[in-house]
């Protein structure tokens, strides 16, 4: 759309400094005025910045809390602008955020917290992260780990660390749908066919994937996704879903999730959307 733009890489260190009156960030590779940016869209890592330090213990704590205020008006300045999504709260607790679904009114599978399995019936209840991020980097020399949805086949004896166990929902399928501004795009994805993806779609089948076709939730179902983006003061993410039967089952959030696949599959030019939002 022929906008002037400035891309932050993850490498980046900012000074903060003033020129006539006016804050100016520099990095090796990027230079602008706070007041000039009109929109951000912050995807992930964060915006860092260089501290000064100081030889006087006294002075330097005193100037960690200054140059603190500083980077966070800095930082707020940026997410008062027009924005898609927030540095401050792109990582939701999904054990608070099951919470407000529920509030809200969204079916939620049944879960609980514990750490053994007296309470764990087989094949009927599966266990999954209670982190955002599934993912293990170099769990092993050179391999990373994920951490898919498992059903519990069978009872450890041992304690183990508290872990997040939810009941499981037979589905007719899955849906993804991802969220902008109040505007809801969502897809049916068509795991339960595929034995490998019956469980967690994300045990991708590169060899039959799954099939991905536009959807429409229900008005009521989508007024409460709104009512939930809110109250976390969210305005992009995607969201998972179940449909069982009548129902849809609501299971998390990612705050800053992918959308190209969904975007591609389904025709919804959803990189257009984002960029005229901007």
């Amino acid at each position: 759309m022929n906008k002037q733009f400035i891309r932050i890489h993850e490498d980046e260190v900012f000074d903060i400094n003033t020129i006539k009156k006016r804050i100016v960030l520099t990095s090796h590779r990027n230079q602008f005025f706070l007041d000039e940016v009109s929109a951000v869209w912050y995807r992930r890592g964060a915006i860092e910045f260089n501290r000064v330090r100081y030889q006087n213990q006294s002075i330097d704590r005193y100037m960690f809390e200054v140059q603190h205020w500083l980077v966070e008006y800095v930082i707020k300045s940026l997410e008062g602008k027009k924005h898609i999504n927030k540095q401050s709260n792109s990582h939701v607790n999904k054990l608070l955020v099951l919470e407000k679904a529920k509030e809200v009114g969204l079916d939620v599978p049944g879960y609980f917290l514990a750490e053994d399995m007296e309470d764990v019936i087989v094949n009927q209840t599966i266990v999954k992260p209670i982190s955002g991020t599934p993912i293990i980097d170099d769990i092993k020399e050179q391999h990373n780990g994920i951490m898919y949805t498992s059903v519990i086949e069978q009872k450890s004896e041992s304690d183990f660390f508290i872990s997040f166990f939810q009941d499981k929902i037979e589905k007719d399928f899955e849906i993804r749908s991802f969220y902008l501004n109040e505007k809801i795009y969502s897809t049916a994805i068509i795991s339960q066919n595929d034995e490998k993806t019956r469980i967690d779609h994300r045990r991708y089948n590169s060899e039959i994937p799954n099939r991905n076709v536009p959807y429409k939730l229900p008005a009521e179902v989508e007024h409460k996704i709104d009512l939930l983006m809110h109250s976390l003061d969210l305005n992009c993410g995607s969201l998972d879903f179940i449909k069982s039967a009548d129902k849809f089952y609501f299971l998390e959030i990612n705050a800053i999730g992918q959308f190209l696949g969904m975007s591609n599959a389904c025709n919804y030019g959803l990189e257009r959307e984002v960029a005229a939002y901007l």
